[in-house]
């Protein structure tokens, strides 16, 4: 079913309450009046409210207002705020480079206002060490207390132990926040010129490129160590 309103030689009802371009009530008026002050303003005429009786009318610019009406809901779903749960994977015997990488990829999730579900898994005799991976993310709570809070509690799940972060901030202001940075940064580069901009380009490329060369090696090792962790828990015997 159509959730268009309907307007012009669509309406089929004997009179109106019709309403002016400047929203001043016009009061009842029977259709060809009003289809005939449409045409002297040359808008539309558009039924607003079908369930009314007479039902209600108005006089406007239809194509106008679709597109401020899609610009309006397109702004809503922009700032809207969902609920987003990271997730990140740790070892009970993580190198402290390691860590570092896993604890600044929290960090920055904290901060974008996302939940993070931390995972520390156990292989072969790890899992009869359960305070190993408690005292990790008890540590890792610790590091990151100015940005999050524990939601839920470290607890053993089969050869995993999980605990949820949850931010201090919220969705929105993370949102809000990154948007007015931009939109600063923006503004300085503006003021710049041109030249300024390629060079912030550049390096904002150059730091992008860093950036994803650092995470795939800090998951290289942590693939190294997982296949090497058999071994370690063999020395263990």
């Amino acid at each position: 079913m159509s959730t268009e309103p309907r307007i012009n030689d669509r309406i089929r009802v004997p009179e109106v309450r019709l309403v002016g371009p400047s929203g001043e009530q016009v009061g009842i008026v029977p259709l060809a009046k009003a289809l005939e002050l449409a045409q002297e303003y040359d808008l539309d005429l558009v039924e607003v409210a079908a369930t009314a009786r007479p039902p209600v009318c108005k006089l406007m610019d239809y194509g106008k207002f679709k597109y401020e009406s899609a610009m309006k809901a397109r702004e809503a779903r922009k700032n809207q705020a969902h609920t987003v749960i990271k997730e990140m994977k740790l070892r009970p015997k993580i190198d402290p480079h390691d860590y570092d990488t896993k604890k600044g990829h929290v960090v920055r999730f904290l901060k974008q206002g996302d939940k993070v579900k931390i995972t520390i898994m156990f292989r072969g005799r790890e899992q009869s060490r359960p305070e190993l991976g408690f005292r990790l993310l008890q540590r890792l709570a610790d590091d990151v207390q100015d940005l999050g809070f524990v939601e839920s509690a470290p607890k053993q799940d089969g050869r995993n132990m999980i605990m949820v972060l949850g931010p201090h901030k919220k969705k929105t202001e993370a949102m809000a926040e990154a948007r007015a940075a931009a939109d600063a940064r923006k503004a300085e580069r503006q003021g710049r010129g041109p030249v300024a901009d390629q060079a912030d380009d550049a390096e904002g490329e150059v730091a992008e490129v860093e950036e994803t060369e650092a995470v795939e090696a800090a998951d290289d090792d942590a693939e190294a160590a997982e296949v090497e962790q058999p071994a370690e828990a063999s020395q263990d015997v």
